[in-house]
């Protein structure tokens, strides 16, 4: 019998919108033994076979994309208009793993010598435990669940409790393209203790963990008393600089988007601005014309640019980072939109907020705001700028904004973030490692390097007999 039931709080209306049952800690402490019983047949079919499997599923969920957005939309806020992007975005990271899959687990073979063979072999590591979050559910899982299955493992997936259907919604699709049983299996859980307890687990080889950096730090501690990998995707602070060579408008159009997309809740939005002297005035002007076309409203309205943020709770870090600028000499810059003053009553919504005249000694440069505020403060040059940039605890990615390009690429050298994009932002790519650096995680997923933590090395050294 569950001891837990958990409910899921829609973002727009603070109502329930469904609910569901934990598992009791028997059945918690039985998923291990399961996954390893479903890993010791899995790992006995043939990359080929594999391969195969997560094609037929990479299909079904593109053609389940408007069935997943809606959901997507209902249980975490994101605009409608937006969600099956999501979808057709994850799937395009799938296939791209899958092409590459076969470069990514193949043998490496040793120093040709008569009378010997030698190589290293890719293996499966085992169960792999994942747990992920709310804001891009299934972008997030695709960095884990496919190179996972891929290299022959079994999984266990854990979602936050705001998104509960994308397992089941996964599970379902895996099993019709033909995964066998048990290979995946998923869990319902708001109980760090459930979760500790599985991390625990000597039958679990690998955890990937998704979300906060208080969070990681837990998941880390629970499997702290074995040998086991932990992998963390967390929080960012994620710097933009613009450049006095730029085209004002066309940055500023840029990087409201980074900034308020998902209404600013991705690990790698851009949560601080950093504006060359020359252009700042300029470019705080061209925001302003921006935001006031933007829309905050209901995410079932397809003319809806920004919907609510996920919680109450939320809403009150937001502000209080808000605030806590204001108190300390920022000025609220936001132009007039009206949308941004009568949003829809019950939800959560927070209004898309242009802060100028900020700087370090603010909640809102510090801390992570996980919402949709565009925080500017002015430098005198690059050496100022790439000061401040790494002046933070965390580097996931950061962005440069210049018409030189050359200029852009040298300067993205001194940046300390896992990635630094040059006229580009928020944008995690599948061809490049995505990887955080500080305390914004420790770890690697997409890229060829995203498969190795799910193998371990296996080395052959094989001598002729010599009779």
């Amino acid at each position: 019998m569950s001891t837990e039931v958990l409910t899921t709080i829609s973002p727009s209306t603070n109502k329930p919108v469904l609910t569901r049952n934990g598992l009791s800690d028997s059945d918690v402490a039985l998923l291990p033994a399961i996954a390893t019983q479903a890993f010791n047949g899995f790992r006995l079919t043939s990359l080929e076979e594999r391969q195969g499997i997560l094609r037929r599923a990479l299909k079904l969920i593109n053609h389940n994309q408007d069935v997943l957005a809606k959901e997507l939309t209902e249980q975490m806020g994101r605009p409608i208009a937006y969600t099956a992007k999501e979808i057709t975005t994850a799937v395009a990271r799938g296939e791209y793993l899958l092409k590459i899959s076969g470069d990514a687990l193949k043998d490496t073979e040793g120093e040709p010598e008569n009378g010997f063979k030698r190589y290293i072999r890719k293996a499966p590591i085992g169960p792999v435990l994942i747990l992920f979050a709310w804001n891009y559910p299934y972008l997030i899982l695709v960095n884990s669940l496919i190179p996972a299955l891929l290299a022959g493992n079994s999984v266990i997936l854990k979602p936050s409790p705001q998104t509960p259907t994308i397992v089941e919604r996964i599970h379902d699709i895996f099993a019709e393209a033909g995964l066998p049983d048990k290979v995946i299996q998923y869990f319902h859980c708001g109980s760090m203790t459930r979760l500790e307890s599985i991390a625990r687990s000597p039958q679990i080889k690998l955890i990937c963990f998704t979300g906060s950096v208080a969070g990681g730090l837990q998941v880390q501690r629970a499997a702290a008393d074995r040998v086991v990998p932990v992998g963390l995707e967390l929080g960012g602070k994620d710097p933009a600089y613009i450049r006095d060579d730029v085209d004002v408008k066309w940055a500023a159009e840029e990087i409201v988007d980074g900034a308020v997309f998902n209404s600013g809740q991705s690990c790698c939005s851009i949560e601080r601005i950093y504006v060359a002297e020359k252009v700042h005035d300029e470019f705080v002007s061209a925001v302003q014309d921006v935001l006031k076309g933007y829309k905050l409203g209901d995410p079932f309205d397809r003319s809806t640019n920004v919907g609510p943020v996920v919680s109450k709770r939320s809403a009150q870090t937001i502000n209080a980072h808000i605030q806590d600028a204001l108190e300390k000499g920022a000025k609220d810059s936001t132009p007039e939109n009206q949308s941004f003053t009568s949003p829809p009553l019950g939800g959560n919504y927070v209004k898309p907020t242009l802060l100028t005249n900020v700087t370090h000694d603010m909640d809102v440069m510090n801390d992570e705001t996980f919402g949709p505020v565009i925080p500017v403060m002015r430098v005198g040059n690059d050496e100022e700028a790439i000061r401040l940039m790494n002046d933070s605890e965390f580097g996931l990615t950061a962005s440069i904004w210049t018409e030189d390009a050359a200029k852009g690429e040298e300067l993205a050298e001194q940046v300390e973030a896992g990635t630094v994009f040059v006229n580009r932002c928020d944008f995690p790519s599948p061809d490049l490692a995505w990887t955080g650096w500080k305390n914004s995680g420790k770890g690697v997923t997409l890229s060829k390097f995203g498969f190795e933590q799910f193998v371990k090395l296996k080395s052959f050294h094989i001598k002729d007999y010599p009779k």
